[in-house]
């Protein structure tokens, strides 16, 4: 090879060199944000929980397609469920009785239904009235809890247009014939606090929300989420003798502190935690701390039609001090974060399972069953 060949060649491999990695560059530049699924080279521990330490009773679920009811008390058996709340019993077209006439057939003592009222009514006289006789005739039937939907206080309107509000007070007869009957009322309201904030480049949920446009309740069209939580709130302080679940940690686990409040200023408040470990699991440390000091107030909840590989990640959670690890198999994807085990003594871990449900429902007044 001549010194000129060997120059060319050897300038060739540093051009070479040089045009490689802004090659690679280029072709990192073109991935876009939602095909970027990155793999962890973090090693960790992975615990598998295929049955919970106690016997669980999922406070809050939704059986959605009632022929699949089978295939669910399968699944709950496979991991280890007691009971299952089916959140789904609907005033409407007396949609509570099918619930209640399918799930006692598949499998009477695994199933409890509550109640859903009938808004469209909310302008009828005497509906507050009208509506707690038929809870009260649906819990002679079977059922033993009241449902709210968050529509309550963000969507519902009377035939003026106006919000119809949470503590509005033509719902008082509702709340008075809970207390009653002896049954707890699972109060869903609002949503996460993303969702009530632009859809931006800031919106730790962009993902979630770009994927359900109308789960976004940022604008003038929504009242903030502040109000309608002093709405419940009000409500728990005007009924003291009614039970109140918050679901989804009563919907502020980005804040931990503000819920202790709630459970230090109302005793008729309880929060379950379906479909938030995704929150309780990145702030593990407090997250445990607030289990430990409000042990008799939590239930456990999924929000996901029984399955027994979403049950085990909530086990997980709950059991394990097992770190980094994905909670999206739990329910959906809510974040792009993992989660980290809170390792439950075994005192707390029965109360959440089973106890402090256990203890709701035997407040009922009826007939036991």
């Amino acid at each position: 090879m001549t010194t000129v060949s060997m120059s060319r060649s050897w300038l060739l491999g540093l051009v070479g060199l040089a045009v490689a990695p802004c090659l690679l560059a280029q072709a990192a530049g073109d991935l876009k944000l939602k095909d970027w699924k990155p793999r962890t080279q973090l090693v960790v521990n992975e615990t598998k929980i295929l049955r919970p330490r106690f016997p669980v009773i999922d406070m809050h679920n939704h059986l959605g397609r009632l022929e699949n009811t089978a295939k669910y008390l399968e699944e709950m058996d496979k991991a280890g469920v007691w009971k299952c709340i089916s959140l789904d019993g609907a005033s409407a077209r007396d949609r509570f009785k099918e619930h209640l006439s399918v799930s006692q057939s598949v499998g009477a003592d695994r199933f409890v239904v509550f109640f859903r009222p009938d808004w469209t009514k909310i302008d009828e006289p005497d509906f507050g009235a009208k509506e707690a006789q038929r809870l009260e005739e649906a819990v002679g039937l079977g059922v033993r809890g009241l449902k709210i939907a968050k529509d309550l206080g963000l969507t519902v309107r009377d035939k003026s247009g106006k919000l119809v509000g949470v503590d509005d007070p033509r719902i008082d007869p509702i709340w008075a014939k809970c207390a009653e009957l002896g049954i707890p009322v699972m109060i869903h309201i609002t949503d996460p606090k993303a969702f009530f904030t632009p859809l931006d480049e800031l919106n730790e949920r962009y993902d979630e929300l770009n994927a359900h446009p109308n789960w976004s309740f940022y604008g003038e069209k929504f009242p903030p989420k502040d109000e309608i939580i002093r709405q419940r709130n009000r409500v728990m302080a005007r009924h003291p003798k009614t039970i109140f679940i918050g679901a989804h940690v009563g919907n502020m686990p980005e804040e931990l502190h503000t819920v202790g409040m709630w459970l230090d200023t109302y005793p008729n408040f309880y929060v379950d935690i379906d479909a938030r470990i995704s929150e309780l699991g990145r702030q593990p440390y407090t997250a445990r701390r607030f289990f430990i000091k409000y042990q008799d107030r939590i239930t456990f909840g999924t929000d996901t039609a029984p399955s027994a590989e979403a049950y085990r990640i909530y086990y997980r959670f709950l059991e394990t001090d097992d770190e980094y690890f994905d909670p999206a198999g739990g329910h959906h994807l809510q974040g792009r974060w993992m989660i980290y085990g809170i390792y439950l003594p075994d005192e707390v871990l029965e109360k959440v399972y089973n106890k402090n449900a256990s203890k709701i429902f035997a407040m009922f007044k009826g007939a036991k069953q």
